[in-house]
């Protein structure tokens, strides 16, 4: 299978629903905050992977005018969805920043970061 075939066939979108399918999982069934949290990015990095390959055109350029291309909109690629992505990442970041702080102050106050066992020493606070 040649490089083209590869990029530009479904390849890159059966790997963003796996890495979708692994993140969906890590975020509903582990129990661990800090896992779930790796879940989350994993899901996060599956959403901006999509929008970058879903924006992807093989062999085309930055949309700066270039009078070898003319006026030929499909030799350009939309630099929109990567604009985009970028804040995505900027935001998964800061997201990943404060939940970090977050399970710091948990895990110091309750001595877990168990669903379960964090859930019971609420119960008993109450």
């Amino acid at each position: 299978m040649d490089l083209e075939a590869l990029i530009t066939g479904r390849w890159p979108y059966l790997f963003t629903v796996v890495l979708l399918i692994i993140g969906l999982r890590g975020m509903l069934l582990k129990s661990n905050f800090v896992k779930k949290l790796i879940g989350m990015n994993i899901f996060q990095g599956a959403i901006i992977l999509f929008y970058v390959v879903h924006a992807y055109k093989l062999g085309a350029t930055v949309p700066v005018f270039d009078k070898h291309l003319g006026e030929h909109a499909d030799l350009y690629m939309n630099p929109i969805p990567h604009g985009l992505m970028l804040t995505a990442i900027v935001v998964s970041v800061a997201t990943t920043g404060v939940a970090l702080a977050l399970l710091i102050v948990i895990h110091r106050r309750y001595g877990t970061l168990e669903e379960g066992l964090l859930l019971e020493k609420l119960r008993q606070d109450d």
